[in-house]
């Protein structure tokens, strides 16, 4: 099915849909008007690093219609931003039907996450922010060991991996995530719908690690007066709700479970 983009349900507000999935909403007169709640939430772990309004260096490996990169341009100026999106056409589009604002700082690559990421320096950038799909799942070479310590690579003290993550109870695919990400960060959080966590449904859970700490306590706070209250799991609590698995590995892996 190809990428469509479709009114949303206010002015200047639009919907780019990927594989018959809502992929990302962007409103273009406020940009920091984030309507899905996972992608709320990655907002909140963005607004958490450093001092507010300062730049930061982020790379998004999956750019869709670029929600969040405009979000940090228009909360942080002077940010530098790349995105990695392989997906020429679905860039060609959004360029053409939702244009970046002017002076961005918004690159984009045309390559995939591990291309893309191996082509940046030792500890050049913040925050790596992972946000693929493929066929509405999350790709199994984004989730290794391999691009776990890829990721702490090109991170600089302090940085932070954000990986949106798709799955449901018991977890059995996201707790080889999260094995994976520990080889390489020894600090992790994970976030997600209390519903989601409960075992009602399926749902995104947001896992950020970071070797030098994550911003626990700045996102309990946010995820207590947001408008979609949400559960932040400190590592402890990881460890007992969705450790204990076997990490994935380049040759052993395998996507997201499907939608």
């Amino acid at each position: 099915m190809p990428a469509e983009i479709v009114p949303a349900d206010h002015p200047n507000a639009y919907v780019l849909r990927l594989d018959g999935h809502d992929q990302s909403h962007v409103d273009l007169a406020d940009p920091t008007r984030l309507a899905f709640d996972y992608v709320r939430r990655m907002g909140d772990v963005l607004d958490a690093w450093g001092r507010p309004g300062e730049p930061v260096r982020v790379v998004h490996v999956g750019g869709a219609a670029m929600t969040l990169p405009r979000y940090v341009a228009a909360t942080r100026p002077r940010s530098a931003q790349v995105v990695l999106e392989p997906a020429a056409d679905v860039t060609e589009l959004v360029r053409e039907e939702l244009p970046l604002p002017r002076r961005s700082g918004i690159k984009v690559r045309p390559v995939d996450g591990r291309t893309g990421l191996a082509a940046f320096r030792a500890e050049s950038l913040d925050v790596v922010l992972v946000d693929a799909y493929a066929g509405g799942r999350v790709p199994g070479d984004l989730v290794t060991a391999e691009h776990a310590a890829l990721a702490a690579r090109v991170l600089a003290p302090g940085g932070l991996l954000l990986l949106n993550l798709v799955d449901r109870a018991p977890f059995a695919w996201t707790r080889r995530v999260v094995a994976a990400v520990r080889t390489a960060f020894p600090e992790t959080m994970i976030s997600a719908e209390p519903a989601t966590l409960r075992g009602r449904r399926a749902g995104n859970l947001l896992l950020v690690a970071g070797r030098d700490g994550v911003p626990l306590a700045d996102l309990r706070a946010r995820a207590a007066s947001s408008p979609a209250p949400y559960r932040v799991l400190d590592d402890r609590q990881v460890s007992d709700s969705m450790g204990g698995g076997e990490p994935f590995t380049d040759s052993d892996t395998t996507p997201s479970p499907a939608p």
